[in-house]
């Protein structure tokens, strides 16, 4: 089995380019941010904080979360419901990124992630998978691009998805998100040393691809 592990900041552009790499490929696309949503979101309905351990230890236990491949696409089932429709939103995205730090979430998700990599050649994103989740990963990816471009490109997203969002807002969020995701004690974002640094700032999606493949087929020929 051959690991492909992605790693890089909020609105990086993983996601959409991981899943189009793991086509290509013809490997299992897992968006492990996904995972973290999901628990996130549950705990948003739950009216459960992330100060709250007690609170998130029993959410914990009692959530049923799976993900399922459907036509090619990662499916998050969360206690029996498909909830891809709803932890997209920057409410969620806020409480992943905290929920992510804590060390009962990461347990509850990392054996899943690393049997999925198993079980099958992957192309897995997330922020400390080629640190942390799949150290041993054949090829590791730091995906990064400036925190404008980040945040215009989640804007124009979410404005695609009929949301009122303000470029100002998303941009504060992705910076928030940039010093939570890399100052957390536990498994903090970060470039593996044997990671090669993929930017796309000054790329369109077609041109990002390109540059994410041609760095990915060197390194498994064995190339820089």
């Amino acid at each position: 089995m051959v690991a492909i592990a992605i790693d890089g900041p909020a609105g990086a552009g993983k996601s959409t380019l991981a899943r189009r790499l793991a086509k290509h490929k013809g490997f299992i696309y897992v968006d492990t941010g996904a995972l973290y949503r999901a628990i996130g979101l549950k705990l948003i309905r739950k009216g459960i904080t992330c100060e709250d351990t007690a609170g998130v230890e029993g959410v914990l236990a009692s959530t049923e979360l799976d993900i399922r491949f459907e036509n090619g696409e990662q499916v998050v089932v969360l206690d029996n419901e498909n909830v891809n429709a709803f932890i997209r939103t920057p409410e969620v995205s806020m409480m992943a990124s905290a929920c992510s730090a804590l060390p009962p979430v990461r347990a509850f998700l990392l054996d899943m992630q690393r049997l999925l990599a198993k079980k099958n050649s992957v192309v897995m994103d997330g922020r400390d998978i080629g640190t942390v989740v799949l150290p041993d990963a054949q090829v590791k990816i730091f995906l990064t691009a400036s925190s404008l471009a980040r945040a215009k490109r989640r804007f124009n997203e979410l404005v695609e998805k009929g949301q009122e969002v303000v470029l100002e807002d998303v941009l504060a969020d992705i910076e928030k998100r940039d010093y939570n995701d890399s100052h957390r004690a536990i498994a903090p974002l970060k470039q593996a040393d044997d990671a090669a640094l993929v930017d796309t700032t000054e790329l369109d999606l077609d041109e990002s691809f390109e540059l994410l493949l041609k760095t990915v087929d060197d390194i498994m020929k064995g190339g820089n």
